[in-house]
């Protein structure tokens, strides 16, 4: 896969293929990962990209999305530099805009992550803080590292974990989240997996080789059915119970008589694979 953040050396992230598995890799070790605006914004770039590509052909098209980061850690939060910049001593108007601006920055890249319309998986290990913490909260699937640790430290600095907390309390429920947001309470990766923020714990060296396993495992289901389930997920958080009937009837309907459904039964049918899943090796 050729993409112009993949041949910048200093670029923070960097997209990589493996036929229908997309990586999306935080790149900037030294600095663990840190966000700042910068950042923020290429990752919107790369995620808008992947979202415009859904649309190509089928053979073309992104069908998972692997979140990950090389170094230590997956993510510290905020960057320090960035944040010292961000000081400004007595209130001025200008400094609230600019930090709004910053602020929308960070919303759309979760929102961009969040209705990414295919499955994202994550993978973290060591420090995952603050606006980490609301990027695993976006993704549909995170694995962690047995080492990972978690923190949602915005209180402690005199800050708000505001941005991130609708995708935060979503994942790990209102009562857990205000325990976790006022106390700026590190917690283990353990916890993290009790809360919701994890689905699966992995040993520190497989962490990588289980999270493309369990991602190309998801290739082998149909796209359009994976986008489907997404978007219905979607409309049952945000509309009424009793909106639920039509929405979810009105989706199967819709599914059922399309193409890659009626290629998916047929194929079962048949006992061949569909012609939206990938060969992999130990097929033949």
């Amino acid at each position: 896969m050729s993409d112009p953040l993949c041949n910048d050396p200093l670029a923070g992230c960097r997209l990589e293929r493996h036929g229908p598995l997309v990586e999306l890799v935080l790149a900037r070790p030294a600095r663990h990962n840190a966000l700042d605006a910068d950042l923020m914004q290429e990752l919107i770039d790369c995620l808008d990209d992947l979202a415009h590509r859904h649309g190509q052909p089928l053979a073309e098209r992104p069908h998972v999305l692997l979140l990950r980061a090389e170094g230590r850690h997956f993510c510290a939060g905020a960057d320090l530099n960035w944040m010292r910049n961000q000081l400004n001593g007595d209130f001025d108007p200008s400094s609230f805009e600019k930090n709004r601006e910053d602020a929308r920055v960070l919303a759309r890249l979760m929102q961009a992550l969040d209705e990414l319309p295919f499955p994202t998986v994550a993978l973290v290990q060591g420090a995952a803080y603050g606006g980490a913490l609301g990027l695993l909260c976006a993704c549909d699937i995170v694995l962690a590292s047995d080492d990972a640790r978690f923190c949602l430290s915005e209180v402690s600095l005199g800050l708000v974990p505001a941005v991130i907390s609708p995708y935060v309390v979503r994942a790990m429920g209102m009562r857990q989240a205000r325990r976790y947001m006022l106390s700026a309470e590190p917690f283990d990766a353990i916890t993290a997996c009790r809360l919701n923020v994890a689905h699966r714990l992995c040993a520190p060296e497989k962490l990588l080789s289980e999270g493309r396993a369990l991602s190309m495992r998801l290739c082998r289901n149909g796209p359009q059915a994976m986008k489907e389930t997404k978007r219905l997920l979607a409309a049952i958080e945000h509309q009424p119970g009793h909106q639920h009937e039509e929405i979810t009837v009105e989706t199967i309907a819709r599914v059922r008589v399309g193409l890659e459904a009626q290629e998916g039964m047929q194929a079962f049918f048949d006992k061949r694979p569909p012609n939206w899943r990938p060969r992999f090796k130990d097929e033949t």
